[in-house]
């Protein structure tokens, strides 16, 4: 138990830490994708429209936009609004410093320097004195601002530029020889983990942007986004799976390789380990990529083949084409011949992600609510004010998730907020439920300890959506109940009974209060024979009830709730006490 405990949280600060890299880069996407479509298009003399005007807009996008944004970006991860402009200012030294992009030197010195002036704040903070805070804050920023970017621009500057001659070098030296494509053996299976986002926008995507910028293109950008290796196995069950896996694999396959959406292939893998070998088809691809002088401009992100070929360089479609597809086919044999062999059904797809989530619920202490248990549901979700989907990057399989689960609460008619964000940026409030891949679940947990958790193994295909959205029509259902169309009972009363059509009665049985439901119901039993009376009495499940005013059911005040997010037409008889409330000797007086 403390070596799975332990093996855990070495995970969860292995994704921690690839996380705090990539969400430095994820935001900045856009502006990096910008710049390699300038790039593309007009520099000149090699873009496909080379324009010397335009051309003067890459070098500064390249040397001091990127950098700031992602050093604005990893100050305010640490500490907002005060540390993002710290960032900012910190990593303008580091910029000046070299003659290098100085992506590296942004995400060590955008984060060193926030964090330097939050630990200042920490120290000054509550020392001023009223009416001073606005001088104190605006030149503690200032003065350390100041010192971070004159720091970064003797010491951490030349150290980075060394540092990224080194890796250019070294990555250089690897290409020649042929032995890049040895990463994919580590690649694909970290992937599956969920550091898929940690080590294309963390690593590879700045060590790609400097290559692209020295030569043009970088087949860094392809190594993680390659959509191939998810293509060959979604296709491998489409024709070789079994049972549900091999129903839902094709449109899983048109999402993975347009939607660039790689993590909907995760669970198939994780379902069968063995298909890491076929993963590990991504091999072929970069070997190819080398090999035929593949390449983009900037990275591809989300990894789609679309995407891929809208910033590939203009001499390299080649080879990211028969690259994505080398590494589909050969992704393809191999699943196909594990699938081939395989004796299960196909049917653990889903019934894996219910149990892994049954497990890793009942470690912690949580669970669930089912339907036996509706009354604690609705008490679960009575507070509920938004739902947020949880995925690695904030985008993506959240956002389909997302989109997935909006459509069907439309269709219930339930209006509660949905939407998506990336694990990191979860803040701790009141009324949250937090759905996340079962890999993200503890980041997602230290993140929002007050929020409800719901751990799925596929934002695309989870049963527990439905128990999600029964658990809110049973809350609409108890709240719109119209209450003019019945007389109101006072609870714990005998009024409203129609004791004349009450033709049975029964008492809840409950598998925690087993004992207490068997007692009760014999104790009533002897008491309606005592007195004449020839009602039945009997002890069932709440789901074995059938909605009709003839059924008595004597209940206590929890569990009517229950009750009432079920059935409409049963009539009710709530007490205190099972076995010594005086309200049933009145009942039983007023039986047939």
């Amino acid at each position: 138990m403390a070596q799975a405990k332990s093996k855990s949280s070495v995970k969860v600060k292995v994704q921690k830490f690839g996380t705090a890299l990539s969400g430095m880069i994820m935001p900045n996407i856009g502006a990096i994708i910008a710049w390699g479509l300038t790039a593309a298009f007009f520099m000149y003399p090699h873009g496909w429209f080379p324009n010397k005007e335009i051309n003067n807009l890459v070098q500064p996008m390249l040397h001091y936009l990127l950098p700031l944004l992602i050093g604005y970006t990893g100050g305010r991860m640490v500490y907002e609004e005060r540390g993002a402009i710290a960032g900012a200012i910190g990593t303008l030294g580091v910029i000046v410093g070299t003659d290098q992009p100085m992506f590296l030197g942004a995400m060590i010195m955008g984060p060193l320097s926030a964090w330097l002036l939050k630990k200042l704040d920490q120290v000054f903070q509550d020392k001023i004195k009223s009416g001073f805070e606005m001088i104190y804050n605006n030149f503690s920023l200032g003065i350390l601002g100041m010192i971070a970017a004159i720091f970064a621009f003797f010491i951490i500057g030349p150290i980075m530029e060394v540092g990224s001659q080194w890796a250019s070098a070294g990555v250089n030296a690897i290409i020649r020889v042929h032995l890049l494509p040895l990463a994919n053996i580590i690649i694909e299976p970290a992937k599956v983990l969920f550091l898929n986002n940690a080590i294309g926008n963390g690593i590879l995507v700045p060590l790609g942007i400097q290559q692209a910028a020295q030569v043009g293109k970088s087949v860094l950008f392809l190594m993680e986004s390659n959509p191939g290796p998810g293509l060959g196995i979604l296709l491998a069950f489409t024709l070789f799976g079994k049972g549900k896996s091999k129903s839902s694999a094709p449109g899983a396959a048109i999402i993975e390789f347009f939607g660039g959406v790689h993590e909907i292939y995760f669970p198939y893998v994780l379902m069968k380990p063995s298909l890491i070998l076929a993963a590990i088809g991504g091999v072929t691809g970069t070997f190819l990529f080398t090999t035929l002088g593949g390449g983009l401009k900037a990275a591809a992100s989300p990894g789609s083949i679309l995407a891929i070929l809208l910033v590939s360089a203009k001499d390299a479609y080649f080879g990211n084409i028969v690259g994505v597809l080398g590494a589909a086919v050969v992704s393809f044999i191999i699943a196909a011949i594990i699938l081939k062999n395989d004796k299960s059904t196909g049917d653990e797809l889903e019934a894996k992600q219910a149990q892994m989530q049954a497990m890793k619920a009942q470690s912690k202490g949580q669970s669930m609510p089912e339907a036996e248990d509706a009354h604690e549901s609705v008490k679960s979700y009575a507070n509920v004010k938004k739902i947020i989907f949880a995925c690695d990057a904030g985008m993506g399989s959240s956002a389909m998730g997302a989109s997935l689960l909006r459509d069907k609460f439309k269709k219930a008619g339930i209006k509660v907020s949905v939407t998506n964000t990336a694990v990191r940026n979860l803040k701790d409030e009141d009324g949250l439920v937090i759905i996340t891949q079962e890999e993200l679940a503890d980041r997602a947990l230290q993140k929002t300890p007050h929020a409800m958790h719901v751990a799925v193994g596929n934002f695309l295909s989870s049963p527990k959506y439905d128990t999600i959205v029964a658990s809110f029509k049973a809350l609409t259902q108890v709240e719109d109940k119209p209450k003019a169309e019945k007389p109101v009972k006072k609870v714990g009363s005998l009024e409203g009974i129609d004791f004349s059509k009450v033709k049975e009665v029964d008492f809840i049985r409950h598998d925690q209060h087993l004992g207490t439901a068997t007692m009760a119901t014999s104790l009533f039993n002897d008491a309606i024979k005592k007195a004449g009376k020839t009602t039945p009495v009997k002890a069932v499940r709440i789901n074995e009830l059938t909605d009709d005013p003839s059924h008595l059911v004597i209940v206590t005040p929890a569990a009517n709730k229950n009750l009432a997010v079920r059935y409409s037409d049963i009539q009710t008889l709530v007490v205190d006490d099972l076995l010594k409330d005086k309200k049933l000797g009145e009942a039983i007086q007023k039986l047939n």
